[in-house]
């Protein structure tokens, strides 16, 4: 299973070549990782107001086809692999009306606790709904 989140491509988005900043879709797979969480009933800043956060220990992505303003951007979460204390989410992210996509990525992060900045076990409330989009 996967979940799905779709966004406007807004001006700020681009660059001086008119097309999407590449960096802006890490904020875009990022945007999709917390709708994900609040699409489940969890909204994300609940986890972090739990001291459970979610910080990134390792990024790619691999662009495939320009977006630019005024598109309309979908973007999948699936999640690779749960580990014990870190999660590996694969991203991607689709013109609305292209078959192709134009982007993927995938994003590890890890468990953090925040009050003590240190790695943690995914607690069990946020292991069912990684499972329920994942392995």
């Amino acid at each position: 299973m996967s979940f799905r989140y779709e966004r406007p491509v807004r001006f700020a988005d681009e660059d001086h070549a008119q097309i999407v900043y590449y960096p802006r879709f890490f904020h875009f797979f990022h945007e999709a990782f917390e709708e994900m969480f609040a699409a489940h009933g969890i909204p994300y800043r609940q986890c972090l107001d739990e001291n459970v956060g979610w910080p990134a220990v390792h990024a790619e992505a691999d662009y495939k086809r320009p977006v630019r303003f005024g598109d309309r951007l979908g973007i999948v979460v699936s999640i690779a692999r749960i580990g014990e204390t870190s999660v590996t989410c694969e991203y991607v992210g689709t013109r609305v009306g292209d078959a192709e996509p134009a982007v993927t990525g995938k994003i590890v992060v890890a468990c953090l606790d925040m009050a003590t900045m240190r790695s943690q076990p995914i607690p069990a409330k946020y292991r069912a709904l990684l499972e329920s989009v994942g392995p």
